[in-house]
């Protein structure tokens, strides 16, 4: 289980990911650790791992990737995040099955936020990649205002409504903080330590709480 949260406005984009992971031991023991399910790519991009804790080191391995290739926006990050993380994923599951049968637990989902030099009038660009049962496995697609995974559709109208209103980073951000420590009150499923990013013109801001 984790909860991601996106929002976009013209001025920027405020990310929100929490660090709580659920796995089952080899004796079947369910254990709980903290990961880091935000990982910054470039100076304009950061990329959020959701769902299986595998997601984590498949995210620093297309960090690695972007760097090597040395893509700096993030429709290009876009475009190279697709087959990448699909091979990552297909190895990963081709290792997790001889250990313990198919679950929808394996499933890992993404979402990939930055600023795009090649749209000048919307720069602020925020995709979800997600994990099919078909071939190819990894699909995704451009994301509106406000987006939230599992989905919570009071906090994404909610969000909607402040970047609608062009409002300053500061309040969407008070906004997720909410909204965050809202959804961790319900369910125990989603902890902290809480890290959220900003990204604008000037770069990514990274804070938790």
């Amino acid at each position: 289980m984790s909860q991601l949260i996106a929002c976009k406005n013209k001025l920027g984009i405020v990310l929100a990911a929490d660090s709580k992971a659920i796995d089952v031991d080899a004796s079947g023991k369910m254990i709980e650790f903290s990961i880091a399910r935000l990982v910054p790519l470039t100076d304009h991009t950061v990329i959020l791992s959701g769902g299986a804790a595998a997601g984590e080191s498949m995210a620093r391995s297309l960090k690695d990737f972007v760097a090597e290739e040395d893509l700096g926006d993030v429709d290009a990050v876009y475009n190279a995040a697709l087959p990448f993380l699909a091979s990552e994923y297909t190895e990963f599951m081709r290792k997790a099955c001889k250990i313990k049968p198919l679950d929808p637990a394996h499933h890992v989902h993404f979402i990939l936020a930055g600023r795009s030099i090649r749209d000048p009038k919307s720069p602020f660009k925020t995709y979800f990649l997600w994990t099919k049962k078909k071939l190819p496995q990894l699909d995704g697609d451009e994301i509106g205002a406000a987006f939230t995974v599992p989905r919570v559709i009071r906090l994404e109208y909610k969000l909607s409504r402040i970047a609608a209103e062009n409002a300053d980073i500061d309040k969407m951000q008070a906004a997720i903080r909410d909204g965050m420590v809202s959804q961790a009150e319900k369910n125990d499923d989603i902890g902290g330590p809480f890290v959220y990013a900003t990204i604008t013109k000037e770069g990514i801001r990274i804070t938790e709480g």
